[in-house]
């Protein structure tokens, strides 16, 4: 099926709205370069649209009422009930805020030859050499045991300094050169270059200071952060890629981005879900950590989170048994929104042109994911795809059918799986990227603008 570019359709008020969502979709990318940044954002646009925190609700819910949860300030749970009984199912939009960067170990602060280095492990699937020698910034929390936390951002200011992963010049990188792309830079060598100053010598001292920049970095750090060495065991910090959300291309065409996998869904998924005001079924909107190392963990989607917040809701809504849960739960529907491969000219090779995501043609709807023969998908029935089809061109979305890359070639997955685990209907949808995983990803406005307006037509319409 040939698929129009939708820039072609907009009239002038259309494209208003779509720069309209595309400056706030930029502003979000900004203000949530981490899973937790992402939740402190939601809670906030979504308490200023009338959702409550689903801990503080002690009488029973009814149609209108709007709630939400969050689990380990890094996953979150919307709620608009809806006026159908919640047993009936609810409409879910499902994304993921995490993405792939580079992490902070727990014993990480070491000098080296009079350089300081914080000591690391990357997160999620990279290709390393492309974190070498470009702008970062460190963003997290740092717990005490006071009980205290401390957020950390630095590098995001222009007056903040950044950081940086050296790399090896290229005058004395012949050996280096001959490795393949996934050895030219070692996991290990991935330690972030943090301070080269040595501490102030002090008379009173008999001895130099053995590990004075290290000394001096120590230094610093408390007198910011009220921070001693021993509190990064209970620190949570990132190294992410300095620098705003940019407008992409002479024609102002695309946005250029850190962290779009997937928060392009995620911000999309939460704009729709504010914006939708009556529903007739419950509408929910999950955003979730972990699914760029499996959905593990007490904040990915494999937990027992989801489950245990729909099983509140239904005793809120006068519902007290098990069975009621598990209704509720299989007669749902949902798009997991996860981004898909957009065809790059330069690789065409990696692509099959009939089934694959173009810039500029819409939502993304991947019937499977998966590889190696479907391996680890989903695959959503036909009967599903059919009242997709229906809803979409009900409200004129700009939509196409992909799947990732040529067969054999690769392939990737996200969390419908795990959702289809309760019987509920689920597709992948979303928004195509170019450079995935990438520090800096790419997006197409119009694709960002109709992924908004697909994800409304979801929730009103299926």
């Amino acid at each position: 099926m040939e698929r129009k570019n939708v820039w072609k359709t907009y009239d002038s008020v259309q494209e208003n709205k779509l720069e309209q969502i595309n400056a706030k979709y930029k502003d979000c990318l900004d203000a949530g370069k981490t899973e937790r940044e992402c939740v402190s954002l939601a809670v906030k646009e979504s308490e200023a649209r009338g959702y409550r925190n689903l801990k503080d609700v002690t009488g029973p819910l009814k149609a209108g009422d709007k709630v939400y949860a969050v689990c380990m300030g890094k996953s979150i749970a919307m709620f608009n009930i809806g006026k159908q009984p919640l047993e009936n199912g609810m409409n879910i939009l499902g994304a993921h805020i995490d993405s792939p960067r580079i992490d902070i170990k727990q014993n990480p602060l070491y000098e080296s030859d009079e350089m300081a280095f914080l000591d690391t492990h990357y997160y999620g699937g990279i290709k390393k050499y492309q974190w070498v020698t470009i702008p970062l910034a460190l963003h997290g929390v740092i717990a005490k045991k006071d009980g205290t936390v401390v957020n950390v951002s630095i590098g995001e200011k222009e007056d903040d300094p950044v950081f940086v992963v050296t790399d090896l010049l290229v005058h004395l990188a012949a050996q280096q050169m001959e490795k393949k792309a996934s050895a030219v830079i070692e996991g290990e060598k991935l330690d972030l270059l943090f301070g080269s100053r040595p501490i102030a010598e002090d008379a009173s001292l008999e001895e130099e200071e053995k590990e004075a920049v290290k000394a001096n970095v120590l230094k610093i750090l408390t007198e910011y952060y009220g921070m001693e060495e021993e509190d990064f065991v209970s620190a949570e910090l990132e190294i992410v890629p300095a620098g705003r959300a940019r407008d992409c291309g002479i024609d102002r065409s695309m946005v250029l981005a850190y962290g779009q996998d997937d928060r392009v869904c995620a911000f999309t998924s939460l704009f729709a879900m504010l914006d939708v005001e009556e529903v007739d079924r419950t509408s929910c909107c999950i955003l979730v950590d972990k699914e760029e190392i499996g959905s593990v963990g007490a904040t990915g989607m494999q937990s027992r989170f989801f489950e245990n917040v729909v099983a509140e809701l239904v005793a809120l809504t006068g519902g007290e048994s098990e069975l009621k849960v598990r209704r509720t739960l299989q007669n749902s529907r949902m798009l997991s929104s996860d981004v898909s491969a957009a065809f790059d000219p330069m690789f065409p090779e990696a692509f099959e042109k009939r089934s694959t995501a173009f810039f500029g043609k819409g939502l993304v709807f991947n019937k499977f994911t998966g590889s190696r023969g479907k391996n680890g998908s989903n695959d959503a029935n036909a009967e599903y795809l059919a009242k997709l089809r229906n809803a979409m061109d009900k409200d004129d979305i700009a939509y196409q059918f992909a799947e990732l890359g040529k067969v054999d070639v690769g392939g990737g997955g996200t969390i419908a799986y795990i959702m289809a685990n309760y019987g509920m209907e689920v597709i992948d949808s979303g928004v195509p990227v170019l450079s995935m995983h990438a520090p800096w990803e790419v997006t197409s406005k119009a694709d960002i603008y109709e992924a908004y307006k697909g994800y409304m037509a979801f929730l009103r319409n299926i």
